[in-house]
């Protein structure tokens, strides 16, 4: 009898397994009513990545970095009036990056799309950015004519999204506590899930202090490298048995977005948000340090009824988990860096 449980409880196990396979996308660009798009400079190692909601989104977003360099986040907030999000960007280039929404900005209002205020319409823009200047070319950053760029490609193109050194990926490393010798290649990452009419979908750019881990096994995919190069080491053992000299402050971030059609309040999508963060603590080892600017927004489009926060939450933080991981799984080695799939 106990024998016939476990091959049963095995197989059902399995069957669910299979269901989830089934009903996981490539990435956000199959997000019913999301346009999404990269806009890059290879050479200079930066980019941004644009997520559009021409009809507009209930958004939110979630901060819990020491270092964040971000647009129109305080709006997001429940208890603020602004109700609809039409944009979020996730950028390189630290602080200079958020010249890259003014670039959105001015392309959705040339397609009348944006908040009516009586004498015009006004996109909002939000965006968050991380560090890439020690990457390529500091001198070089996402521009509005980049992020509006993007914004081209995502409304006009409507094609799958890039990942790996693409966006706001171009430029992200991972793995510094040990110097910038010892960091390895990430990027950009996407991926969704589907149940029914209710789709779920993640994008993120991991530029962080720690390594990037597989969510389910804990094997390490990218981070800081031993000294041979050819061994992916663990941050927090190497902190807690030996310390360490802390990477420079403020120049490690990973910024993510996740979409959904489901229909949402301003507090529920805060708190969507809130439960994604768990995905960076599944994935990335460890996160939301001082020094990085951790950072998810949420667009929620409202086109199907919400389920139970619980199941949206899960399938939020199975996307961004994904998303994260493919961030080194997508990556290629570039700029004097290994890449996961160099190893």
């Amino acid at each position: 009898m106990i024998q016939e449980q476990t091959i049963n409880q095995e197989q059902a196990q399995a069957e669910a397994q299979a269901d989830i396979q089934n009903q996981t996308l490539a990435d956000i660009s199959q997000v019913p009513g999301i346009c999404v798009a990269n806009a890059q400079n290879l050479q200079a190692g930066t980019g941004c990545t644009v997520i559009v909601c021409p009809e507009g989104a209930t958004g939110s977003v979630d901060v819990r970095g020491g270092a964040p360099a971000s647009r129109e986040t305080d709006l997001l907030r429940p208890e603020e009036t602004v109700q609809v999000l039409h944009a979020v960007v996730l950028s390189g280039g630290s602080a200079f990056g958020l010249a890259a929404s003014c670039g959105v900005a001015n392309e959705l209002e040339s397609r009348g799309i944006g908040l009516d205020v009586g004498v015009g319409k006004v996109p909002i823009v939000s965006s968050a950015c991380l560090f890439d200047l020690a990457c390529g070319d500091a001198g070089v950053r996402p521009d509005a004519s980049m992020g509006a760029e993007a914004t081209r490609r995502a409304l006009d193109e409507h094609g799958p999204l890039e990942q790996g050194n693409y966006g706001a990926g171009t430029g992200c490393t991972v793995g510094k506590f040990a110097g910038p010798s010892r960091a390895m290649k990430s990027g950009l990452g996407s991926s969704a899930l589907r149940s029914g009419d209710l789709y779920v979908g993640a994008v993120s750019a991991v530029n962080a202090c720690g390594n990037i881990v597989d969510p389910a096994s804990g094997r390490p995919l990218a981070g800081m490298l031993d000294q041979t190069g050819t061994q992916i080491q663990s941050v927090e053992d190497l902190l807690i048995a030996q310390g360490g000299k802390a990477p420079l402050p403020r120049t490690n971030t990973t910024i993510s977005c996740i979409v959904t059609n489901a229909r949402l309040s301003k507090a529920e999508a805060t708190k969507l948000a809130q439960m994604s963060a768990d995905a960076y603590a599944h994935a990335i080892r460890p996160t939301h340090t001082p020094n990085d600017g951790d950072t998810i927004f949420v667009m929620a489009t409202g086109q199907v009824e919400a389920p139970l926060m619980d199941i949206l939450g899960a399938m939020a933080v199975r996307s961004l988990e994904q998303a994260i991981a493919n961030t080194a799984l997508k990556a290629e080695g570039a700029y004097g860096l290994k890449a996961q799939r160099d190893l």
